[in-house]
């Protein structure tokens, strides 16, 4: 049976779909249904009219995210519209209650119009805790993910622009401390220029290499200032002075090349071409821009990343969004800044520098021992510890900048996500 094949009996065994609402109290008797229901179930609507943030108090919302799509740029599939895109928002669902106990209600919105999306989505905020936009293509992702954060003072969080560049920067944290590489001196190349890209480029700026540094390639290749052809507003805000025009004169000398594009673009040559000791991101999926044997073949001294579980260090989405919610969501923070996206990468990098990796890692990957080195330079999806680590630095970074609106005390706040950690892992092994 083909992986296909099975994917679909997946789906459409037993119940259709990934996902059901399960009710959190009783509902037995006719005292039970006067208590959710009418009459008493006004009681709380009293409240919560008195005093909004009751809100929280008396319903789901504090733990309800929205995981809301167009369908405009679905994985690698395209534009297939939202109604083809539902089975991933399901997914997603899924993501975030398997690894941070997150509620989710996916929203697939026929609307390819930006302004009126804001206004749909912005409209729907007293429903929710948190929005996590997806799959929506760029440039319109980029206008409508800062239009929600102007107009909501919830948290909202486009995946695919800061997920991976959060992920891949912890990567790149670890990566540069053992090429013996300083960040400020940095030379990195992007393949790709689209929303996951450019957030990566400026998610780097942000942890320390310099935009002078940074050199983008698109399709049409280098962007590079007074081009022209194929520019954007963002495209533009890191566009360089340069001669180079190719993917392959770009990496000439880098230190750094960040794939975020197509399979099979990077040539040996262009390995070739990089600078001692480089680093290598290939992370588009399902094929790298060039493949991990391949590159280990070329250059010894290299340290590499893909998207794939199946090589060493996968730069995957869900070590970010489940445990960013988490944190933002338990302090009830305004927003997602940037602030509290370092403070993920920061973590994530951290994690994979304590030894103390769990026997269950170990047994789920087949692996007899893990330690920091070239082949492990972030943390596995699995891991339960990231739950822990990454949610109490994201909600420490929000109570810090300004953003949370609940403060919590932070060793009671480890001790829950702790408990919370412990379970979510009984419930996946009886599951």
């Amino acid at each position: 049976m083909t992986l296909q094949q099975e994917a679909l009996i997946y789906h459409e065994t037993g119940r259709a779909g990934k996902i059901e609402v399960i009710p959190t109290k009783p509902c037995r008797t006719q005292k039970d249904l006067s208590l959710a229901y009418t009459p008493g179930v006004a009681e709380p609507c009293r409240h919560i009219l008195k005093n909004p943030d009751d809100v929280y108090r008396y319903t789901a919302r504090g733990n309800l995210v929205a995981v809301i799509t167009n369908g405009t740029a679905v994985l690698g599939l395209g534009d297939i519209g939202p109604l083809a895109g539902k089975p991933v928002m399901e997914g997603k669902g899924v993501l975030f209650k398997r690894f941070a106990d997150i509620d989710v209600f996916d929203l697939e919105i026929a609307c390819n119009s930006p302004e009126k999306l804001v206004d749909i989505v912005a409209s729907l905020e007293p429903a929710f805790g948190g929005i996590n936009l997806e799959d929506i293509k760029a440039p319109e992702c980029f206008y409508i993910e800062e239009a929600l954060k102007r107009r909501m003072s919830i948290p909202v969080f486009h995946d695919d622009q800061h997920g991976t560049a959060i992920i891949s920067g912890a990567a790149l944290l670890n990566a540069a401390e053992l090429q013996g590489k300083s960040l400020s001196d940095l030379k990195a190349v992007f393949s790709g220029a689209g929303a996951a890209a450019i957030s990566c480029a400026l998610h780097y700026i942000n942890l320390g290499v310099r935009r002078e540094n940074l050199m983008l390639v698109d399709s049409k290749g280098v962007i590079y200032q007074g081009r022209g052809e194929g520019m954007s507003a963002q495209k533009e805000a890191l566009a360089i002075k340069t001669n180079r025009r190719t993917l392959a004169d770009a990496m000439e000398g880098a230190d750094l090349f960040a794939g975020l594009s197509v399979g099979g673009l990077v040539r040996a040559s262009m390995v070739r071409s990089m600078a001692d000791r480089p680093i290598i991101f290939a992370m588009a999926n399902p094929d790298p821009e060039i493949g991990y044997h391949e590159a280990r073949a070329l250059r010894a001294d290299l340290v590499m990343a893909t998207g794939r579980s199946d090589f060493p260090n996968q730069v995957n989405n869900v070590l970010g969004f489940p445990f960013i919610f988490r944190g933002a969501l338990d302090v009830r923070a305004s927003t997602v800044n940037e602030a509290m996206k370092v403070a993920a990468t920061r973590a994530l990098a951290g994690l994979a520098k304590n030894g103390d990796v769990p026997q269950s890692i170990l047994t789920a990957y087949r692996l007899k021992s893990l330690s920091f080195g070239p082949d492990y330079i972030i943390p596995k999806p699995l891991d339960p510890r990231v739950l822990v680590e990454e949610s109490v630095a994201v909600a420490k970074a929000a109570m810090e900048s300004g953003v949370a609106r609940m403060p919590v005390a932070l060793n009671d706040y480890r001790k829950r996500l702790e408990r919370l950690s412990m379970k979510l892992l009984d419930r996946a092994n009886s599951g």
